[in-house]
């Protein structure tokens, strides 16, 4: 009997095994009849509770089998159901619903209802009839309705289109797009009574909004249109939020400043926090703008690298889009791609807060799906522990075989919030686990999961840094993830990231957490090369000044980089790292020129007469192996060979809108045309290998966010 109990526990074992390997990650988007997305639909897998929500451009993402039924439903719309098939990608158009709405018929100042009709708050419009269709699961009484008096615009609208009305005021199509739906209280959808004389002229109805505060009431059309086309973000919290402030990189002369020096940065945690601002019609915090990181969210075209070093360089120069008489040079470098067979054995920590600051649904809940999402890229010979912190830390999954995806999952499940927040007690726990069960040519790596309140214990920038310098030194690498908004401490995963020879993103939605934790899983987790760090020598023949864009926070000093003692930045498999610097090239006049003294005696640099006309720069690299104590280095030459800006890459073009946008939203004194509408065009000019998206969504974030200008 006892035999048998165990065969039948192997079984289920067995099946629940196979049911976790057949699962893989469905996405699309859903959008309503006129191809126009749904942010915040549901989608459900039928029989479950397993449920995710579209984000702002309708797109969703779940875990689901072959053979699940998804279940699509959206106010208003009605509900539709697909079964998970052989593809992966399932798009959705909801249609209204318009079978179970009834009619109101409204005449004057009394309402009448008809036989079988369900009630239904309507508003009524002073001197006319209108009749409205409700749904009949909205069951409130009408009683002491309120009298809108309508005053027209001087535009009727056109027979195709509805008539709107905004707090009492009529408007025009054009101006009902411009509202913010965060602003809209109510909405009424009205059907045309054709003895109405306010509808006279269009035959679609009417439709009826009311603002929370009655924000476009009793307005001019001129006060209208200027109080739409200027909309007033709502004001971030940096009180709450915590940003490391820094000043952007000025120009400065090859005559003074031969070589820039600067470590590379493969984090991408400040645009997916942009993102979250613009989708929530925030204003971005200045210093929440790191543009190295909105740059290289992106990913280019080059080529693989064809010697032994472990990613190639790729440098193009053409023309400065935002300061015409200047120039942009691209460097760009690819990593080696690394089949996924022959990645090393990894040792994994998943340090997680667990403290009550996380409870909200956009930190642990969010959180704890992402690592589902990680969990299934894992091989058999991959191991992985968890470790959790609130008020202390503890182990509660001891290393795990990878394969064992149901009991690592099951682990992720049982979490729950609440208590504060031992980060530094989390920290040392999470190393500890890490080095006793260490793979020597292995991925040794904590991945830290949070969103960044430190409130017990080591807490300060101060003491995360010592700690985590410290932490480095036993040869595990550290990834962050930061998670929730309001009170998220960007600068202490910056700080983490960047001393713990680790890499850091913000995981806003459950997109971005299967593009980072799953799409580009090996980018994320696995480094090819340490300790990268990058030195350019400016020709002075043929650069005036110049000055690196981005990357303050990663800058060295000339001599740190033939030094091994000093850490920079890691590459991963088949990452891409991007850098943009700024030239004014020799000759040009520019009021961004700070002018060198003449009268020096001993610090006058001498004019060059050997034969490197022809040369722009000389760029140099240095990089580690993963396991490695001594760095290689790399040379290159850089011509002086520009092209014009129209026959650049598309590359070139798209990486210089996405940071002109970015030294935008900064508000930098170092750009003289700050034009949304020029961005878009230069990203559009240059967005091309765009499978995912992910250029097309920042089109329409920059298009977004032109009503803020």
């Amino acid at each position: 009997m006892k035999s048998l109990k165990l065969i039948s526990l192997a079984i289920t074992m067995l099946i629940c095994f196979v049911t976790m390997a057949q699962e893989r990650t469905i996405t699309g988007i859903v959008t309503d009849q006129s191809n126009i997305p749904l942010p915040g639909a549901y989608v459900v897998i039928k029989g479950t509770k397993k449920n995710t929500q579209t984000d702002y451009n309708g797109n969703y993402s779940i875990q689901a089998k072959k053979g699940d039924a998804l279940v699509f439903s959206f106010i208003g719309m009605k509900s539709q159901t697909k079964v998970v098939g052989d593809k992966t990608i399932i798009n959705v158009k909801l249609e209204e619903e318009s079978q179970s709405l009834e009619e109101v018929v409204v005449t004057g100042y009394a309402v009448k209802r008809k036989k079988h009709q369900t009630a239904a708050s309507v508003q009524i419009v002073q001197g006319t009839e209108v009749r409205a269709k409700t749904s009949k699961k909205q069951v409130q009484p009408v009683t002491n309705a309120s009298v809108t008096t309508v005053r027209e615009s001087s535009s009727i609208s056109s027979k195709n289109e509805p008539v709107y009305i905004v707090d009492g005021v009529r408007i025009k199509a054009d101006q009902m797009a411009k509202i913010n739906p965060n602003d809209i209280k109510d909405v009424h959808i009205l059907k045309n009574d054709p003895n109405s004389s306010i509808h006279s002229g269009t035959n679609n109805g009417t439709v009826i909004i009311t603002t929370k505060n009655d924000l476009y009431k009793n307005l001019s059309e001129k006060e209208l249109d200027k109080k739409l086309n200027t909309i007033t973000p709502i004001p971030a919290e940096p009180s709450q939020e915590d940003y490391d402030t820094f000043v952007e990189n000025a120009f400065e002369s090859p005559k003074t400043a031969p070589l820039s020096t600067f470590s590379i940065d493969v984090d991408n945690a400040s645009y997916t926090n942009i993102r979250r601002f613009l989708n929530n019609g925030q204003e971005v915090p200045k210093d929440a703008v790191r543009v190295e990181e909105m740059v290289n969210f992106f990913k280019y075209n080059y080529p693989q690298p064809k010697d032994q070093h472990p990613f190639s360089i790729n440098t193009e120069l053409s023309d400065s889009p935002w300061n015409s008489k200047n120039k942009i040079l691209k460097i760009g470098l690819q990593g080696k791609n690394i089949p996924t067979d022959d990645l090393p054995a990894s040792n994994l920590v998943f340090l997680i807060d667990v403290s009550g600051s996380m409870s909200e649904m956009n930190k642990l809940p969010l959180l704890k799906q992402s690592m589902k999402i990680l969990v299934n890229e894992l091989r058999q010979k991959d191991k992985v522990a968890i470790v959790v912190y609130a008020g202390a830390a503890g182990l509660v999954l001891p290393p795990t075989s990878g394969d064992e995806k149901k009991t690592i999952i099951d682990a992720l499940d049982q979490l729950n919030a609440g208590g504060s927040t031992a980060g530094g007690a989390g920290i040392n726990l999470a190393y500890k686990i890490a080095s006793e069960n260490f793979i020597k040519n292995g991925n040794n790596r904590v991945i830290l999961a949070t969103d960044g309140d430190f409130n017990v214990g080591d807490s300060s920038n101060t003491d995360m840094e010592k700690l985590i310098e410290e932490k480095r030194k036993t040869g595990v690498f550290l990834t962050c993830l930061g998670y929730g908004m309001g009170n998220y401490k960007d600068s202490k995963m910056e700080i983490l990231a960047d001393k713990g020879n680790g890499n850091y993103a913000y995981i806003d939605n459950i997109q971005e957490a299967n593009r980072f934790l799953g799409k580009e899983f090996k980018g994320s987790m696995f480094a090819i090369a340490k300790d990268v760090k990058i030195q350019i020598e400016f020709n002075p023949i043929q650069v005036q000044s110049y000055r690196l864009i981005g990357y303050e926070n990663r800058k060295l000093r000339p001599e740190d980089f033939k030094n091994d003692a000093i850490d920079a930045g890691e590459l991963g498999s088949n990452h891409i790292v991007t850098a943009l610097y700024e030239i004014i090239p020799a000759g040009v006049s520019s009021t961004y020129l700070t002018s060198l003294p003449d009268d020096l005696k001993y610090t006058k640099v001498q004019e060059t007469t050997t034969n490197f006309n022809n040369e722009l720069a000389t760029i140099k690299f240095r990089y580690k192996k993963p396991d490695g104590d001594k760095s290689i280095e790399m040379v290159q030459v850089i011509e002086n060979k520009a092209i014009v800006l129209e026959k650049a890459s598309d590359d070139f073009k798209f990486s210089s809108a996405v940071a002109w946008f970015g030294l935008k939203l900064r508000d930098s004194k170092l750009i003289s045309n700050k034009s949304s509408e020029e961005i878009v065009k230069l990203a559009k000019q240059g967005n091309s290998n765009d499978g995912e998206g992910y250029k097309a969504e920042f089109i329409r974030l920059v298009e977004t966010s032109k009503q803020y200008n």
